[in-house]
C-alpha cells in the first residue's frame, strides 16, 4: 500500500488537537484504543500548532481489528471522520464500526 492509497481523514473536529487548524494537518494519524471506542492515537493538546503547513492527513495505522473497514491493520474506508471523544480519550475515530 502507498501513501495515495491510504484513507483521508475528511473532518476532524476536535478543537483542542494541535494538528487541527482549519483541518487535520498531521501527515498520517493512528487510529487505536481498546475502550470500545475508536481513539486518533496522534492527538496532541498543546498550546502550539503543528504539522504540516497544507492539509494532507491520511490514516496511516489503525489496530482496532474489530472494525469493519480494517484489513491487515490497514484502513479500507474511503475516508474517516474525527471527532471529540468520551472519557480519558479526547479524540475518536467515527468512522469506526464494530464488525
Amino acid at each position: 500500500m502507498t501513501t495515495t492509497e491510504m484513507p483521508a481523514v475528511r473532518e476532524c473536529t476536535v478543537t483542542g488537537c494541535s494538528y487541527n487548524h482549519d483541518g487535520c494537518h498531521a501527515y498520517a494519524i493512528t487510529v487505536g484504543g481498546s475502550n470500545g471506542a475508536a481513539d486518533c492515537d496522534t492527538f496532541v493538546a498543546l498550546n502550539t500548532k503543528g504539522g504540516l503547513d497544507k492539509v494532507v492527513a491520511q490514516v496511516g495505522a489503525c489496530t482496532r481489528s474489530d472494525c469493519v473497514h480494517n484489513s491487515g491493520l490497514e484502513c479500507t474506508a474511503s475516508g474517516v471522520r474525527v471527532g471529540p471523544g468520551t472519557g480519558d480519550h479526547a479524540a475518536n475515530c467515527l468512522t469506526y464500526q464494530p464488525s
